[in-house]
């Protein structure tokens, strides 16, 4: 399963506690950047494959594609994937069959059904969220290095393959 998401220099605001009265401030910077990080996860192994990039077109999508393929040489790869334009650009549709990648769109609106996806919603905060943006790279950086320091069965739990419910059992 494929998905991406957005770091933001804003910080996200969560987990912040503080005593009942006082207010959770946090320093923003006031600049916009912003990184792109990419993400495969193989939801039998829990191996990740993750790319940053400063934006996300069908330029970073295909070498994307590329950087998968070089991971899982050898795979038969059946891709997940939201239909995003980087994502539905003839381009990349062409280079995936190339690559001998098949590709399968995720019905529109349907987060839940994406394991990437919903590794990043579990991932990101704890990573990210109530500290100054010092780096946004170092930001991106972070995130990758909360979800490779997952082991895969933990990975794999936390993108809800495991949960019994998964829509796509063995």
């Amino acid at each position: 399963m494929l998905d991406e998401t957005i770091i933001q220099e804003t910080p996200p605001l969560a987990y912040g506690y503080r005593r009942i009265g006082q207010q959770h401030s946090i320093a923003i910077s006031g600049n916009h950047a912003r990184r792109v990080v990419h993400g495969a996860i193989n939801v039998w192994s829990g191996d990740v494959v993750l790319l940053i990039t400063d934006v996300w077109d069908q330029d970073t999508h295909q070498a994307f594609l590329l950087q998968v393929r070089s991971h899982w040489r050898g795979w038969r790869i059946v891709l997940f994937q939201d239909r995003g334009s980087p994502h539905t650009a003839t381009h990349s549709q062409a280079l995936a069959a190339q690559l001998d990648m098949q590709i399968r769109w995720l019905p529109r609106a349907t987060s839940e059904l994406n394991a990437m996806d919903q590794l990043w919603r579990r991932t990101k905060p704890p990573a990210l969220a109530n500290r100054a943006t010092v780096s946004i790279d170092d930001s991106a950086q972070q995130l990758c290095d909360r979800v490779l320091q997952l082991t895969p069965r933990e990975r794999l739990r936390q993108a809800g393959v495991l949960s019994g419910r998964f829509w796509l059992a063995r």
